[in-house]
C-alpha cells in the first residue's frame, strides 16, 4: 500500500516507499507489505519439494579427526604431544570455529588446557633455579 512500483522509461522498475510509510509503526509496514505481496502472487503456485529430493544441512557431514573434531583431537591426543594445545589455541584465537561452529568447544578446552600447562611449566622452572 505505501509501497509503490515505479516504471521508468528504460523498461527497469523501481521500489518506492511512500513518506507516511517510512513513520508508521513496524508491523504496520510489514502487515502492508505481506499483504501487497498476497495480493500481487495470486494465481501462482509453488514448487513443493519431493520428500525424497531433502538437501543435508551444513552441519549433517562428520567432523574431520575420526568424527570428534580438530579440537576435541588435540585436547586428547595433546596429553601425549603437549604442542598439539598450541596448534588447537592457535586455531582457536585464528576463529576457526567460524567454519563449523561445533568445534568451538574442543579448542576452546585445547587452549585452557594450553595455558594451565605452560603456567605449570613456569612454576616448574620457577622453583626449580629459587
Amino acid at each position: 500500500m505505501g509501497e509503490t512500483v515505479k516504471e521508468r522509461g528504460d523498461a527497469s522498475a523501481e521500489l518506492v516507499k511512500s513518506m507516511a510509510d517510512k513513520h508508521a509503526r513496524p508491523a504496520a509496514r510489514y502487515y502492508s507489505a505481506l499483504k501487497d505481496v498476497m495480493v500481487c502472487g495470486k494465481g501462482r503456485y509453488t514448487l513443493v519439494k519431493d520428500v525424497d529430493d531433502v538437501e543435508n544441512g551444513a552441519y549433517d557431514k562428520p567432523l574431520p579427526c575420526f568424527g570428534c573434531g580438530i579440537g576435541w583431537f588435540s585436547f586428547l591426543l595433546g596429553f601425549v604431544f603437549p604442542f598439539l594445545w598450541y596448534y588447537a589455541t592457535f586455531l582457536y584465537f585464528g576463529n576457526y570455529y567460524r567454519k563449523d561452529p561445533r568445534e568451538r568447544a574442543g579448542l576452546a578446552a585445547s587452549a585452557i588446557t594450553a595455558l594451565g600447562f605452560s603456567l605449570l611449566l613456569v612454576v616448574i622452572v620457577f622453583f626449580r633455579w629459587f
